[in-house]
């Protein structure tokens, strides 16, 4: 799209640029390359002084098992929209007047990130990481301050409205004579993302309380669906423990399949199996990989529910055995296939 010589990405063209990044999540992809391109023309149209009314941004909730992408769809908005990004664990804040880091203290490291310039501060990309660990124990809003769940959901409201926040230009304490910064959050984009473990059998429990017709397969009155996920709803999200406020300020809500053999093997080969070539290529080592291998990769990182993040781990021990075994001489070269035999005396177990 083309708007006062400015080029906007359509959202195919954005969801081309985020085939080159991750694999799969084909449904995710497109939700995601909408929201980048509304995200846009919402920032073009409410810069505009003609216009009396002022759109909205959507800020997105992303659900998923761990490894699954949520991290990297994240890092990936920021580059195609190149502004600043910072991703923050949600467990290391505190509500305001206790021991640990204040909610504001996201800003201020945008604000680093920004090498400190107010005007791409205020159009950078914050992830929030773990966010359903802020999930509030009780279904019953507590009176007292919940300094581990509630009462940092309360503080996060601030931030994800359209407010303007005062933050010290360092992280820490405030001081009195301290000179604070004001940093307008209306086109500060938040994303934040948990794996929400146990939302399914919230979902299950509503689902078989209604009478949801063909839709849903039933087997001993427990009911049965390739992603259960697909069908949270916002009354799930609140009695999973997440304040309505903040449910209603996260209007995009993204849920993230499992990746199975065929996507893992592919990002085991594009994004870790290649580097580690290269690598070692250096050192005069040239590897080859047998397929029984891969299969055995992608399965193993499946067994330990670590998605794409586990095939790292295995990949290391794969590698870190090979260099400490056979870099002794960078003169001669040396081919290695990794094959069953190889795995067998690294793991000590069979293919």
């Amino acid at each position: 799209m083309k708007n006062n010589n400015l080029y906007f990405n359509t959202p195919k063209e954005i969801k081309n640029i985020l085939d080159n990044y991750i694999v799969g999540q084909e449904e995710t992809k497109k939700i995601v390359s909408v929201s980048i391109y509304n995200h846009y023309k919402r920032i073009l149209y409410n810069s505009d002084k003609n216009n009396d009314k002022k759109i909205d941004k959507s800020n997105i909730l992303i659900i998923g098992e761990t490894g699954t992408g949520k991290t990297l769809i994240a890092k990936t908005i920021a580059k195609i929209l190149q502004v600043p990004f910072v991703m923050v664990d949600a467990t290391s804040f505190t509500e305001a007047g206790y021991v640990g880091e204040d909610i504001e203290s996201i800003l201020t490291r945008l604000l680093q990130n920004s090498k400190y310039n107010v005007n791409l501060t205020e159009k950078g990309i914050v992830y929030i990481d773990e966010f359903d660990k802020l999930s509030r124990k009780s279904k019953n809003p507590t009176i007292t301050r919940d300094v581990s769940g509630e009462g940092v959901q309360q503080s996060l409201l601030k931030l994800l409205e359209n407010s303007i926040i005062y933050i010290s230009p360092y992280i820490g304490r405030k001081h009195p004579e301290q000179e604070l910064i004001p940093i307008n959050t209306e086109n500060i984009l938040f994303i934040v993302g948990g794996t929400f473990e146990g939302i399914n059998n919230i979902i299950n429990k509503r689902m078989k309380n209604y009478n949801i017709g063909y839709n849903i397969k039933r087997k001993n009155n427990k009911i049965y669906k390739k992603n259960l996920l697909k069908n949270i709803n916002t009354k799930d999200l609140q009695n999973y423990g997440i304040i309505p406020e903040i449910i209603g300020r996260l209007p995009i809500i993204i849920t993230l399949e499992k990746l199975n053999k065929k996507y893992l093997k592919k990002i085991l080969v594009n994004n870790f199996i290649n580097q580690y070539i290269e690598l070692l290529k250096i050192d005069n080592i040239f590897i080859t990989i047998n397929n029984n291998v891969l299969n055995y990769i992608a399965k193993k990182s499946i067994k330990l529910k670590l998605g794409a993040r586990g095939l790292r781990n295995i990949c290391e021990k794969i590698f870190q055995y090979i260099s400490y075994e056979e870099i002794n001489n960078y003169k001669d070269k040396k081919n290695i296939n990794i094959d069953e035999k190889l795995i067998f005396k690294i793991f000590k177990k069979k293919i």
